[in-house]
């Protein structure tokens, strides 16, 4: 698979789940691999998860029904935690759980055809701080 290609693999999981927003799914995965050359898209956690330079940067979280959440994260090892959160954030859409782990949530589907480009400057910021 190239990268900044949607996988086969998380396409096929997401046509065995059904779910009623596959649409906003869609965009969001098309958006996050738009972010910038180099992002790979796999399943990881049964849900579409995206790499850079093979590290783990963001899980597409889109279970239960009805939300989707993009889990920004350093990779599955807990790394020491930097003293200032990774990036700065202009769009208001990260919750930070640690200085090193962010959740954007999207509740109304409408939402996120209004928020794709913030998607795309976060993923940006966020790839590039977690470089290691």
């Amino acid at each position: 698979m190239n990268k900044n290609e949607l996988s086969r693999e998380a396409s096929d999981l997401l046509d065995t789940l059904q779910l009623s927003n596959r649409a906003e799914i869609d965009l969001l995965r098309t958006a996050i691999l738009g972010a910038m050359v180099g992002i790979a898209e796999n399943v990881k956690w049964n849900s579409p998860n995206f790499s850079f330079q093979e590290e783990d940067r963001i899980t597409m979280r889109v279970q239960p029904p009805g939300k989707i959440q993009l889990i920004l994260h350093r990779g599955a090892k807990k790394l020491e935690q930097p003293k200032e959160r990774l990036i700065q954030d202009s769009t208001g859409l990260l919750e930070w759980k640690e200085n090193d782990r962010a959740v954007i949530t999207f509740k109304k589907m409408a939402d996120v055809g209004k928020h794709l480009e913030d998607v795309k400057e976060v993923v940006r910021k966020w790839v590039e701080a977690a470089i290691i």
